[in-house]
């Protein structure tokens, strides 16, 4: 990419008022005559409440159709003329490879992650840093909130190891809060306090993210050189999918997503968005300006703020910070759901969020862009409960017309029969949502080299075509899912933000029947109503329906890894993560690939293998008591109380408590350090079987002790 000599400080306000415009423009000059035709068929057998609720569901759902089509074709006639002048990517010059010596912290926020890929990725990403070499001031910081105690030592365990292997003393860092305040938004809020007057830059990392070398150099170098930007967001490449869904997902984003990008980045300029993951901030502004505000009211729609991200990035950009996305980033990856399930919980915490959003699009002082930002985001949920309200009124519809069929009017405007005016609405309905499609394979068909990165045309041809009928099944489960979830949280159920499980696996039928036996039920009644309303109707509405009484095999297969790994091997889905892997990508696949090594865990003790070492192992004890906090001069009744605990856990083993006395004994000092020494010393008949155990294992595991999580020497 060619430096440009354009500076964001110097881009002239009316160049992104005219993009903007533009933008609108379009969506509104395919929207209006579309919107008017719909309204003219509703005009031959005469209008009522029914028809106005449809033609207004109809312009909404247009829209949002027409403004992604809008979106994807500026982005592919971008790119086609080597892309967008106005690209935060083209203020560097890719051949500088000078030092860059601003203080810059690599965070990963955790909250009861599988901790050997969270290690795992965080030492790819770390040895790719380190080898790349340009940005020397680089630390990296684990910062968990985990919940389960057993994780929490695990999590310990395994960085003691990570930072012995890799001679990263001084810099990886692992931090464990006590109390988990406002889930991630509080976990980076408090590295800021803590720490962020240490460094000038954060790059923010999931627990399945992966950032290379010079991704991480290109951000900072970016920062570097536009010093009123506050924030860059990097377009992650979704990778390690294996099962169908996860494999879909990475296919569409790769061949598609690059137009979606440049068409974001074209009108969205400096007002872009936070994702909340893979982006770089600039600390100082974003400590002084981006402290989340506390929503009146109770939840769901008042307490603390759930999406953090979108309101953060209007922070910034109120207080004159500009935001940047980054939309071609090589070495900056993250993972997806591998299942329904998974896909739907993940919905269900952000669509709360994004709800919330409604109090703040009136806000004082935010940008339009933000305020749009925050639109789109309640809409992108809201759209699945309109389309499903849009489909209840087609059928009410179709139903009270039954005795007036042969009774229609000519049109007040076109020549055309009613039944070829539908088709030609149904036509251009298509011919939007398919034109990313057609515009991506067209940009591919001219491009041979990343042609062959997808497994070559035949393989493209066939995985786009499947890819279309997955989605296509999909989407209306995913539809009913959403419009569950709003009326949830419209009747004030608030979410509760578990741990996502990001690897595939296999699925559970019985998860799969749990999760859609109500949207099979409620398919199975559709289908008998629109039957019964008309036999057109039901074929036409056969691939919504379809998609609803098939959910529950539909979930299983695309949800397990055997499948999706078989397409693989066959070629479908390809992408180019899996054709010419970077090497950050193939250390990691190569490390997850090895054996754990070490002697295996009995299965008595694996439950609770993390209290086994924190209490038996010397120098796991010994580190996870430096990273505690004394506490000066506690309460008799506190000091009781942990006496009490430790006993009992003496005699009866780590199963006699719960989660939250376990919590309680592992955060004090004084009592794991008791613990150590009566485990060792006390007698047998004093011990519980579960220690007697435990100290059998033990001892058949030489120095230094086996983590679950140590990788293979």
């Amino acid at each position: 990419m060619q430096v440009h000599p354009f500076q964001p400080t110097d881009i002239d306000p009316r160049v992104a008022t005219r993009r903007r415009t533009r933008v609108a423009g379009l969506v509104l000059a395919i929207t209006a005559p579309a919107t008017w035709l719909m309204a003219d068929l509703h005009w031959r057998t005469g209008f009522d409440f029914w028809k106005l609720g449809h033609v207004l569901l109809f312009m909404i759902l247009f829209a949002l159709i027409a403004f992604g089509a809008v979106q994807a074709a500026i982005g592919y006639f971008v790119r086609r003329r080597g892309g967008d002048r106005f690209d935060i990517q083209r203020t560097i010059d890719p051949a500088d490879d000078t030092p860059l010596l601003a203080p810059t912290a690599v965070i990963m926020p955790i909250c009861n992650e599988e901790v050997r890929r969270v290690m795992e990725g965080l030492r790819v990403s770390f040895e790719s840093v380190r080898a790349n070499g340009r940005v020397p001031n680089c630390d990296f910081f684990i910062l968990s909130d985990s919940t389960d105690p057993n994780r929490w030592i695990e999590e310990e365990a395994a960085w003691l190891s990570l930072v012995q292997q890799l001679d990263a003393h001084g810099r990886i860092f692992y931090r464990k809060r006590r109390v988990g305040i406002n889930k991630k938004a509080g976990n980076v809020a408090d590295f800021c306090r803590r720490w962020g007057s240490r460094y000038r830059y954060m790059i923010v990392l999931d627990a399945d993210s992966v950032m290379g070398g010079e991704a991480v150099e290109k951000l900072v170098r970016m920062m570097e050189r536009n010093p009123r930007v506050g924030l860059i967001q990097a377009v992650p490449a979704l990778a390690n999918g294996e099962s169908i869904l996860a494999r879909v997902q990475q296919f569409a984003s790769r061949l598609y997503g690059g137009l979606f990008a440049a068409g974001l980045n074209f009108w969205q300029m400096g007002e872009s968005n936070y994702w909340g993951h893979n982006a770089i901030i600039r600390l100082q502004p974003f400590i002084k300006h981006c402290s989340l505000p506390e929503l009146p009211g109770a939840g769901p729609f008042g307490g603390r703020i759930l999406s953090h991200d979108y309101v953060e990035a209007a922070l910034m950009r109120r207080a004159g910070w500009q935001v940047w996305l980054a939309t071609d980033l090589p070495g900056n990856y993250e993972e997806c759901p591998p299942n329904l399930v998974e896909f739907a919980k993940r919905d269900r915490r952000w669509l709360q969020g994004n709800l919330q959003h409604t109090r703040l699009i009136v806000a004082r002082g935010f940008h339009a862009v933000n305020r749009i930002h925050f639109l789109l985001g309640i809409l992108s949920y809201l759209a699945s409960p309109l389309w499903f309200l849009f489909l209840v009124i087609s059928c009410v519809i179709v139903y009270r017309a039954q005795p007036a069929y042969g009774a229609v009017a000519a049109s007040h405007a076109l020549p055309a029969g009613s039944g070829l005016q539908a088709l030609g609405l149904f036509g251009v309905t298509m011919g939007l949502l398919f034109l990313p499609k057609v515009l991506a394979l067209l940009e591919l068909r001219g491009r041979p080299l990343r042609r062959a990165s997808f497994g070559g045309w035949r393989n493209v041809m066939l995985s786009a075509g499947l890819e279309t009928v997955i989605f296509t099944l999909i989407a209306p489960i995913l539809m009913l899912f959403h419009t569950k979830f709003v009326f949830l949280t419209l009747a004030r159920q608030t979410v509760t933000w578990g741990t996502q499980r990001r690897n595939a696996g296999n699925s559970a039928w019985s998860e799969a029947v749990q999760a859609h036996i109500q949207q099979t039920l409620l398919g199975v009644a559709f289908l008998f109503f629109v039957s019964g309303v008309s036999s057109t109707l039901a074929w036409w509405m056969s691939p919504l329906l379809a998609g609803i009484l098939l959910s529950i095999p539909i979930s299983y297969v695309t949800g397990t890894a055997a499948p999706g790994l078989a397409l693989r091997e066959a070629g479908i889905f390809l992408t180019p993560e899996e054709t010419a892997p970077r090497p950050e990508l193939s250390r990691l696949a190569n490390v997850l690939a090895e054996p754990v090594s070490g002697r295996p865990v009995p299965d008595e003790l694996l439950a609770h293998y993390g209290v086994l070492q924190a209490v038996l192992d010397p120098y796991v004890n010994a580190a996870h008591v430096s990273l505690l906090r004394a506490k000066s001069d506690p309460p008799p009744a506190t000091e009781q109380r942990l006496a009490e605990l430790r006993e009992r856990l003496v005699r009866e083993g780590p199963a006699a408590l719960n989660s939250r006395e376990l919590l309680a004994v592992l955060a004090d000092v004084d009592a794991m350090v008791a613990l150590h020494e009566d485990v060792w010393a006390a007698p047998s008949w004093r011990l519980a079987a579960w220690w007697q155990r435990a100290l059998e294992h033990y001892h058949l595991v030489a120095p230094p002790p086996q983590t679950a999580f140590t990788r293979a020497a």
